[in-house]
């Protein structure tokens, strides 16, 4: 019997992750990265994909992307792709095609992290997930903030997707609200997003500038956090960014009632693994005054699974290919 060529992809709004997910049980194999500039469209991208590793004709494909899923379409942020399933069905011949957000893609990939894919932030022991009921958060500042959830109730798992990076910053602190105030003058409306992500780091490392009376620098987030032992503002916008975060995960976990634990994603936490350990995330994840005694009880993990967009698309074109 021939095995069936169940195609995923991951994609950002700079590069796309393909793979070929395994016939068996959430896995895959055959990763290749490409940019998504160097391709007009993603079809043509995936185009190149299976010509390069040889892989046939898919039975099913299952396409996680950055941004929101409408109609079967998504426009994906910060890059010039619009995805289409029915594009994609026709252009390869396949009536199997599913698109999911980036962010519906990792929650659904974490029931499949072993001990060894997360790390604990906080005081609590590595664990994993109650196999039959759970209801968890999962956010993740990268270009953007992500944000999404996963609940369980006997059945198949179920995503609770949105657009909640793009919630109203509440600033906690006085210092907070200064910054608040600066970039309220730059945009008609502060969302966490403008926090909490690459281009919030800056714009926290900004405002600490202006507040303070010192010229404007533009560096980028990667700048920011190589000049950390040199420049104290760098220093001290890498602990609001961190402290801003443990804010953002705490409302979540009240939101959702995700009493089985918060995960974090994206690429910035986990290239800083270590100062975020030791930042104010989780004295402000747990600072939710009379639910303090809760929010000590719900652990925060940061993803360290290379790759949970694809692990979670695994999943999702099983189910696609068996219906």
């Amino acid at each position: 019997m021939t095995t069936p060529c169940l195609l995923i992809g991951d994609i950002g709004g700079t590069n796309a992750r393909f793979a070929l997910a395994d016939p068996d049980s959430p896995g895959f194999s055959d990763v290749l990265e490409l940019k998504c500039a160097d391709f007009p469209t993603a079809d043509d991208a995936i185009s190149h994909y299976l010509e390069a590793t040889k892989a046939g004709t898919p039975d099913a494909i299952c396409l996680a992307a950055a941004g929101p899923v409408v109609d079967e379409h998504v426009r994906v942020t910060n890059n010039h792709w619009d995805i289409s399933a029915a594009e994609t069905r026709a252009d390869f011949s396949v009536e199997a095609v599913r698109l999911l957000n980036d962010f519906t893609a990792i929650a659904y990939s974490i029931p499949f992290l072993s001990v060894d894919d997360s790390i604990n932030i906080g005081p609590h022991d590595q664990r994993l997930l109650p196999l039959e009921r759970f209801t968890i958060g999962i956010l993740g500042p990268g270009t953007g903030l992500g944000v999404a959830g996963l609940v369980r109730d006997g059945g198949a798992p179920v995503p609770i997707t949105g657009e909640g990076g793009h919630a109203g910053f509440a600033p906690e602190t006085a210092l907070q609200a200064e910054i608040r105030n600066v970039l309220s003058e730059r945009y008609e409306r502060v969302s966490a997003e403008r926090l909490v992500a690459g281009a919030g780091l800056e714009n926290i490392y900004r405002s600490l500038l202006t507040i303070r009376g010192e010229p404007s620098a533009a560096l980028r987030a990667s700048q920011i956090f190589d000049a950390r032992e040199s420049d104290e503002v760098a220093a001290e916008a890498i602990d609001v960014f961190f402290e801003i975060l443990g804010q953002v995960a705490g409302d979540l976990a009240l939101a959702l009632g995700a009493w089985d634990g918060v995960y974090i994603a994206g690429g910035i936490a986990k290239r800083y693994p270590e100062l975020l350990k030791i930042s104010r995330f989780r004295s402000a994840f747990e600072n939710k005054g009379r639910h303090r005694h809760i929010m000590e009880r719900i652990p925060t993990r940061l993803i360290t699974h290379s790759q949970p967009g694809l692990l979670g698309a695994a999943y999702c074109v099983l189910e696609l290919a068996s219906s």
